[in-house]
C-alpha cells in the first residue's frame, strides 16, 4: 500500500537583512556627499555686495556683519546679520538677501542728514535725524542744510533738536543757516535760527515742527527782521528792532 508524502512549501526568503543594509548604505552615502558639499567651494561665500552706504564704511558694515568671503553660505540666517549691521549709529535699516551659490546682497538706508557742525579746525561733521555726528561726505554741501553752532554733545535739546528737523520737509529748512542753543527759563529748549535771507529767528525746538510755515512766509512776505515764535509771535523789522535796542541801551546809560 502506498502513501502520498504532502508538497513541503519552500520556505519564503526574508529580505529584511537586505532592505537594512541598503538603508544604510543610502544613510552612509547621504552623509559622504553633506560631507563633500559643505567642503566644497560651492558652499562658501563668494561675493558681498554693499549698497547705499554713504557714511558707514563698507569695512565697519563688513565686520558688523561678522561675515567674509570663504565663509559657509549657510552658517547665518540673513536676518542675523540684518541684525548686526543695525546697530551701526549711521543705519535706520537694513535688508540682506543671500542667493545661491554663495552671493550675498546687503543693502542698507542710513538715516539722512538735518544739519551740520563745523569744527575750530574747519572740518565738517554731518548730524543724522538720530542726533549721531559722522564725517561729512566728500563734495558734501552746506547749501541746505543748518549748521549747528554752540552745541554740546551731550546736550538733551540737540537730540530733540534732530528729531524735529528730520520731521520737517528739507525744502522747509533751505533758507536756515545757522542754529545756536538760547535757553531760557521759560523755555530751556529755545534756539535762535539764522536764515540765509538774513532773518533773526527765535523759538523753541518742542514748536519748530508747528511754526515752521510760518517762519517760511513771514520770511516770504517781509524784509528781513526779528521773528519770535513761541507763545506769542511777533516780527519786527531790523531798522525798527535796531532802533528799540539804541532806545533801550540809552535808557540803560541813565540808570
Amino acid at each position: 500500500m502506498s502513501t502520498t508524502m504532502p508538497v513541503l512549501k519552500e520556505p519564503v526568503k526574508k529580505r529584511k537583512s537586505s532592505r537594512r543594509l541598503l538603508t544604510v548604505l543610502f544613510l552612509l552615502f547621504i552623509v559622504i556627499l553633506s560631507v563633500l558639499f559643505f567642503n566644497s567651494s560651492i558652499s562658501k561665500i563668494s561675493e558681498i555686495k554693499i549698497t547705499g552706504a554713504v557714511y558707514a564704511s563698507t569695512g565697519d558694515i563688513g565686520q558688523a556683519a561678522n561675515i567674509k568671503i570663504g565663509d559657509s553660505f549657510f552658517g547665518t540666517s540673513a536676518h542675523a546679520i540684518e541684525n548686526r549691521i543695525e546697530k551701526l549709529s549711521p543705519i535706520e535699516s537694513v535688508t540682506v538677501s543671500k542667493k545661491f551659490p554663495g552671493k550675498v546682497n546687503i543693502a542698507v538706508e542710513e538715516h539722512k542728514v538735518v544739519a551740520f557742525e563745523l569744527s575750530d579746525q574747519g572740518e565738517m561733521t554731518a548730524i543724522l535725524s538720530n542726533g549721531a555726528g559722522v564725517k561729512a561726505a566728500p563734495g558734501e554741501s552746506l547749501a541746505d542744510r543748518p549748521v549747528l553752532t554752540g552745541w554740546d554733545k551731550d546736550n538733551p535739546v540737540l537730540s530733540q533738536l534732530t528729531k524735529q528737523l528730520s520731521a520737517i520737509s528739507p525744502s522747509d529748512l533751505n533758507d536756515l543757516s545757522e542754529i545756536v542753543p538760547f535757553p531760557s527759563k521759560a523755555y530751556p529748549d529755545r534756539i535762535k535760527m539764522y536764515t540765509r535771507t538774513k532773518f533773526e529767528v527765535v523759538t523753541a525746538v518742542s514748536v519748530l515742527q508747528e511754526k515752521i510755515k510760518a517762519i517760511n512766509a513771514v520770511i516770504e512776505t517781509q524784509e528781513p527782521g526779528k521773528i519770535t515764535m513761541l507763545l506769542a509771535d511777533t516780527y519786527v523789522p531790523f531798522d525798527v528792532a535796531t532802533a528799540e535796542n539804541e532806545n533801550s541801551s540809552e535808557k540803560d546809560s541813565t540808570q
